[in-house]
């Protein structure tokens, strides 16, 4: 027995899933960007549609320039935490505009959005303390309760009522528990019932945080997330959220009305410990947050094409999540359907992002299609005409592999 055998099993897996000539949907190598919604994996020349970029702001002019000006001006990294030398008064100025933008008192700038949750939650939940989450919630908040140590009680996915029960069961404990969800579910796009989640915080008790990653920029009047969507942003006690997504960067974020947040600087590890974003990725999110700002068609945009895209997979019988959004899950059959259904996507010129269990619900494989305002309604047609020319393959019944691989390359 090695320290590595006990991986033996995880690369038979993986490997069985990958038959010959399949590309492998595990890392998937972008080899050439050409664009916020075009690029090229291997020899095939894709449109990108599985990237997060929402509102297409990675190619933004005024970003580009930002992040330029701050590369020749302070340098192309900070070389230490944001407790030792990594905090530059840039760091400062973006932690004050975020604030002002989620109308808070303070905000916490973290080197990505995982720390952002780990930072957060790791640190504000410890032993004695329970968390109440979603079960759907994304892995870094469980790392997170798993770092703190904290009580993690799940509650059925965006189900109030199951919240409130587990909740009550807590008694007295209520009142400190802190609740955890998100605005919008990156595996099936949907989103959290918040305004009756606040309901129950409302006559039970606890500290609500929303993780608002992929809702940031895409909902609410001003782009600030689902909790300005459903009216209830009094209620939410903290905010956390990234600049991978809407914003076109790399870094997460936290904000939150209780002074105490600030506090945080002085425990949590993961910001103490770890080196602090770039100048030029802290400029480009500050440049995104004023364009974001500035151009709420780009949003539109994003809904528009999302409607486009939806109504077209929907026209054509797949398996779509249950809520229209700036994320699209079809649902597949088994794993290595997926896998094969991933490749025939590329070979008809369209990325997406393949989903396997646990990840994905039920046990079967999805694939996940993620709309940008800088798609033109040429590409988003492009993708509903890949996935019409694979339909009949999967809609046969028959063992789906070989026939995916097969219909692609006579397409390609």
């Amino acid at each position: 027995m090695t320290l590595f055998d006990k991986f033996s099993k995880l690369a038979q897996d993986r490997a069985a899933l990958i038959q010959d000539k399949q590309k492998s949907p595990f890392g998937t190598r972008i080899d050439q960007i050409y664009s916020p919604t075009e690029g090229r994996v291997g020899d095939r020349r894709v449109v990108l549609a599985g990237t997060n970029n929402y509102l297409g702001l990675t190619f933004d002019p005024d970003c580009i320039a930002a992040a330029r000006h701050a590369l020749e001006e302070e340098g192309t990294g900070t070389t230490g935490s944001r407790m030792a030398n990594g905090t530059y008064g840039s760091h400062w100025a973006l932690e004050a505009e975020l604030a002002e933008f989620f109308g808070r008192r303070s905000a916490m700038v973290f080197s990505t959005g995982y720390l952002a949750n780990l930072g957060t939650i790791g640190t504000l939940a410890g032993p004695e303390d329970i968390v109440l989450l979603d079960a759907d919630c994304h892995a870094s908040i469980y790392d997170a309760c798993r770092m703190g140590g904290s009580q993690v009680i799940r509650f059925r996915h965006n189900d109030a009522a199951d919240m409130e029960k587990r909740l009550r069961r807590l008694g007295d404990r209520a009142r400190d528990t802190l609740i955890v969800v998100e605005g919008i579910y990156s595996m099936l796009g949907d989103q959290a019932p918040l305004a009756d989640i606040v309901d129950v915080k409302r006559r039970l008790g606890g500290f609500l945080m929303v993780d608002e990653a992929h809702s940031v920029g895409v909902l609410g009047e001003h782009g600030r997330g689902l909790a300005e969507a459903a009216g209830v942003e009094a209620d939410v006690d903290m905010i956390v959220g990234t600049f991978s997504k809407s914003l076109g960067a790399i870094g997460g974020f936290a904000v939150s009305q209780h002074p105490e947040l600030d506090l945080l600087r002085y425990a949590s590890r993961p910001y103490i410990f770890t080196a602090s974003s770039s100048p030029s990725s802290i400029a480009s999110v500050r440049a995104a947050l004023k364009v974001m700002q500035a151009r709420p068609e780009l949003r539109q945009r994003l809904w528009d094409n999302a409607g486009r895209l939806y109504s077209g997979l929907a026209a054509l019988g797949y398996s779509l999540g249950p809520q229209l959004g700036p994320v699209v899950a079809v649902t597949l059959g088994s794993p290595q359907e997926g896998v094969a259904f991933w490749n025939a996507l590329i070979e008809h010129g369209v990325y997406v992002n393949l989903v396997l269990p646990p990840a994905s619900p039920g046990g079967q494989a999805l694939v996940r299609v993620s709309v940008s305002a800088a798609h033109s309604f040429e590409q988003i047609d492009r993708i509903v005409e890949a996935f019409d020319r694979m339909r009949p393959l999967v809609a046969s019944g028959e063992p789906a592999s070989a026939q995916l691989v097969e219909g692609a390359a006579s397409a390609g």
